[in-house]
């Protein structure tokens, strides 16, 4: 095997230097490369994590998963130098890559540039000091899988994922959808707000259903659903497209107050509806005053306790849905102690009120589409009437408002749809002298994930 070692190779007549003949491989060593005219990169195979300062003839991948980075041009270029940068990640557009040009100007213009676009490559070329550093090539050179772009609401993510949670009215706006169909099914979870629940006068009411729960779960997005996943329905699936998508967070209703022209205080008011494309969720249902039934809705209101009867509890899962969106209320409970019935959860219904004991509100649904398991649409606890120990409701998990013994109701959690807690007094008493509000239900939430790179 021979070798030569030249500094300077020139053609012996014209202006071209042929080396090899036809079919001829020619092997640079490692790490060695062309300088000196556009065109000659040698790119560096390491994604950069860190902001730097650039070498003329260098190409680099710049990964800005992590956060934004800089990439400082060569200071005191030549003309000719070349400078290539390629988005490693797909990630410009969330973490920018800015460009430095280091006392160089950038395309004529005396100012620093930010990239932000997904899968950007660009080769710098250094001309002179009037335009500076100027692209040559700029483009995405992607040929992978387009994926869903869109704003609204608070943005995170999830591996994979993008997150919208929405705790109040906005829009979901697609800018761009995927090439692949199936990345537009998006999952999602829609609650609506929960129901108030009632007030009392002299003895016990019904607790406040919880708000209506619907979510479908893509199989493109890997997180644990909740049971009632309803992708199996497939009139429940959504495909996003390029347009704007208004959507609706249901209000918690306001708790019934003791006070009022009837004898037996007011029922609570059922929750709002929460609203995503054509998914509705409905509010849950009212928790009912003394002696009266509760009221339907996503999940059904509790009935009020009675001297001797059992008021029905509000049927939950209207208007129907499948899966059902939620449950029951309990029934009213009798003397002694004329336990309210709790308010429908969105997997368990409300439980029963007693002579001794206020129903416990049903549970709720538990779902990681936010990317922690998280209990919504918990039915509230009813209340009791008068004696001791004080066994009043329990809040069902996922926000359920506690009923109370003498007290006002506890209200539903915010942004989980749960129902509000049923108020309770003590015995004997003159009429109205104990006139207790029911908590206020917990307002509900929608949230939207899908597949993003």
């Amino acid at each position: 095997m021979s070798k030569l070692e030249v500094n300077t190779i020139e053609p012996q007549c014209g202006t071209t230097l042929t080396l090899g003949a036809n079919n001829d491989f020619i092997k640079l060593g490692t790490g060695a490369g062309f300088s000196g005219g556009i065109g000659a990169v040698r790119w560096e195979t390491t994604a950069q994590t860190g902001s730097f300062g650039a070498t003329a003839g260098r190409g680099y991948f710049m990964n800005t998963t992590s956060g934004p980075l800089t990439l400082t041009l060569p200071a005191s270029p030549s003309a000719g130098d070349i400078v290539a940068i390629k988005d490693y990640a797909g990630t410009f557009a969330n973490n920018n890559l800015t460009i430095n040009r280091n006392g160089s100007k950038l395309n004529g213009n005396e100012a620093n540039k930010a990239l932000d676009t997904n899968n950007l490559s660009m080769t710098l070329v250094y001309v002179d000091s009037t335009q500076g550093w100027v692209p040559i090539e700029e483009g995405t050179g992607f040929i992978g899988e387009n994926f869903v772009v869109a704003t609204g609401g608070t943005i995170t993510t999830s591996g994979n994922d993008r997150i919208h949670t929405f705790t109040g009215p906005g829009t979901f706006t697609v800018c761009s959808v995927a090439s692949c169909a199936t990345n537009n099914l998006v999952s999602y979870l829609v609650v609506a707000g929960g129901g108030g629940g009632g007030g009392a006068k002299t003895t016990s009411s019904g607790a406040g259903g919880a708000g209506g729960y619907r979510e479908v779960k893509s199989p493109v997005t890997p997180y644990t659903a909740s049971p009632l996943d309803g992708y199996s329905t497939p009139g429940n699936r959504i495909t996003v497209t390029a347009q704007g998508y208004p959507i609706t967070v249901g209000a918690g209703g306001a708790g019934g107050s003791g006070p009022g022209p009837q004898p037996n205080g007011t029922p609570g008011c059922s929750g709002s509806n929460s609203i995503f494309s054509t998914i509705t969720s409905a509010g849950g249902g009212a928790g009912a005053r003394e002696v009266s039934n509760g009221c339907n809705g996503g999940s059904g209101g509790g009935g009020g306790g009675i001297g001797s009867g059992t008021p029905s509890g509000g049927t939950g899962n209207t208007p129907p849905t499948t899966p059902a969106q939620g449950t029951n209320g309990g029934t009213g409970g009798s003397n002694p102690r004329q336990g309210g019935g709790g308010g429908g959860g969105a997997t368990a219904a409300g439980g029963a009120g007693s002579g001794t004991d206020g129903g416990d509100g049903g549970a709720g649904a538990t779902s990681s589409i936010n990317g922690t398991p998280t209990a919504r649409a918990g039915g509230g606890g009813g209340s009791v009437y008068c004696g001791s120990p004080p066994n009043m409701g329990t809040g069902g998990a996922g926000g359920g408002g506690v009923g109370g013994y003498n007290v006002n109701g506890t209200a539903g959690t915010v942004n989980t749809g749960g129902g509000g807690g049923a108020s309770g007094g003590t015995a004997p008493n003159p009429l109205g002298a104990d006139q207790k509000d029911g908590g206020a239900g917990g307002s509900g939430i929608v949230i939207i994930r899908y597949k993003y790179q």
